[in-house]
């Protein structure tokens, strides 16, 4: 009988103390964890098991390195080069400063010695402060949903550029004279005859709209969003993309549409629509000048 209440009370107390292990764990004396019997060897599961994408462990995923010496620099180094390059074929060919009176070739000429130094940069900063991969870094990439830049180009040609730029023509009639806005694109168009005017196309269409918003969208606005204020950058990026133009009749109009390709940029975050809202930006201008 003493032995049987002895034994009941010792199992009463291993009741006990299983309870309060089980339910505050921080008092108990550590335990070893033992491998349950299922596991396999090197972590793997039993076949059949989910297994949640938090739970793999990946490397961090690699992204370009902008600063503003990159984006600044390396942009001023390559116009300079740019210039260089095209003060030195007007002054061994000895070209003429009118448009009219250029050399059809000088299209061609000037557009190459204008956007090689610029892809040359953009190479050297994917390699040097890039993942490696052009594509990636400068977000080159295209979505059926880019082709609605058709329409936004297009209308941004023939609706908002003359809108914007109707209340400087009020105030400025000389300066933002309707002939002066248009006044360069006519002048190449009518100096491209037979198969340069193929080539004017090409330049036009889909050159200029490809290497520029690489650089302006792709690398001059990417760059600027990575260290400041998203509006400010896509502002900046316009301000800098129009004025290089060089034109102060065209600086509302083309403001005006650069700010469209980078809210375009900036919502889809790629270059496809951008690309294809500038392409049938200058289409439509192009064919404008042909029908009239």
């Amino acid at each position: 009988m003493g032995n049987d209440s002895r034994h009941r009370a010792v199992g009463g107390w291993k009741t006990v103390a299983t309870v309060s292990a089980w339910c505050c764990p921080a008092s108990s004396p550590a335990e070893p964890v033992t491998k349950p019997s299922w596991d396999p060897p090197f972590g793997e599961r039993p076949y059949g098991d989910r297994v949640f994408a938090h739970e793999v462990p990946h490397a961090a995923t690699p992204r370009a390195r902008y600063t503003f010496g990159w984006v600044i620099g390396g942009w001023i180094a390559a116009y300079v080069v740019a210039t260089a390059l095209q003060i030195m074929i007007i002054t061994v060919f000895d070209v003429s400063e009118d448009v009219a009176s250029q050399p059809d070739w000088f299209l061609l000429a000037g557009a190459l010695a204008l956007w090689v130094p610029q892809l040359v940069l953009l190479t050297v900063f994917s390699r040097r402060a890039g993942t490696g991969s052009f594509r990636r870094d400068h977000r080159l990439e295209f979505r059926l949903v880019d082709l609605w830049g058709v329409p936004i180009g297009v209308l941004s040609q023939v609706l908002l550029v003359g809108l914007v730029t109707w209340p400087f023509r009020e105030l400025f009639p000389d300066t933002f004279d309707a002939q002066r806005v248009e006044d360069r694109a006519r002048n190449l168009y009518d100096s491209a005859q037979g198969p340069w005017l193929v080539v004017l196309g090409l330049v036009v269409v889909l050159g200029a709209p490809l290497v520029e918003e690489l650089v302006y969208r792709g690398f001059v606005q990417a760059g600027l969003q990575s260290r400041i204020n998203d509006v400010v950058a896509i502002v900046v990026t316009a301000l800098w993309f129009a004025g290089i133009h060089g034109r102060v009749a065209e600086l509302p109009g083309l403001f005006s549409f650069a700010l469209v390709l980078g809210i375009a940029f900036q919502m889809t975050r790629r270059l496809g629509m951008p690309i294809v809202a500038h392409l049938a930006f200058n289409a439509t201008g192009l064919a404008f000048l042909a029908l009239t």
